[in-house]
């Protein structure tokens, strides 16, 4: 008999529990923090602060994702998030002048690759410990070394010069 008080009790945990990470409605709200960023070569932080704001759209499948570094007034960065799958796996950050950055949620973490200006980006964002952890590498798009005997056994490889790494540890403040 006790099972059946129980059972009930234990199926709203965990449909809870699953719609805590439903992205990107459970991260909806305002996030600040500090964003530390590193040139390589460099072991000084250059210390910016940043905020990531994401509010539901009135758009279906949209959410507003905007970015600030240092102030509003400094850098302000109103995006678009758009989901473009209904398994929510493919989204595309609408930087509103034509740039449309692809967005995957793979392994809990909402991340993404692109190349401008002859350096390549790679982002991730994920929620850790009830806070929204950011990174971002920059690499350089062009190679500087090819080596390998482009054979089966040695194929070419091509190595790259990672340039910075960013990484802010954002608290929901609303």
């Amino acid at each position: 008999m006790r099972i059946f008080f129980l059972l009930p009790a234990f199926i709203t945990s965990l449909l809870c529990n699953a719609q805590k990470n439903l992205f990107p409605e459970s991260w909806e709200g305002d996030w600040k923090g500090e964003l530390q960023w590193y040139r390589t070569g460099n072991d000084t932080a250059r210390k910016v602060n940043m905020e990531l704001h994401i509010h539901k759209a009135d758009s279906a499948n949209t959410w507003t994702w905007q970015m600030v570094y240092g102030s509003a007034s400094e850098d302000n960065r109103p995006y678009k998030l758009i989901r473009k799958d209904t398994s929510g796996t493919h989204w595309v950050i609408d930087e509103l002048n034509g740039i449309m950055l692809d967005q995957y949620w793979v392994a809990n973490k909402f991340s993404g690759a692109f190349t401008v200006q002859n350096a390549t980006i790679i982002n991730s964002y994920w929620i850790e410990n009830g806070r929204l952890v950011v990174e971002f590498y920059s690499i350089s798009a062009k190679p500087v070394s090819t080596t390998g005997n482009g054979t089966e056994e040695s194929p070419s490889v091509d190595s790259y010069m990672v340039g910075s790494y960013q990484k802010a540890i954002l608290t929901k403040v609303k």
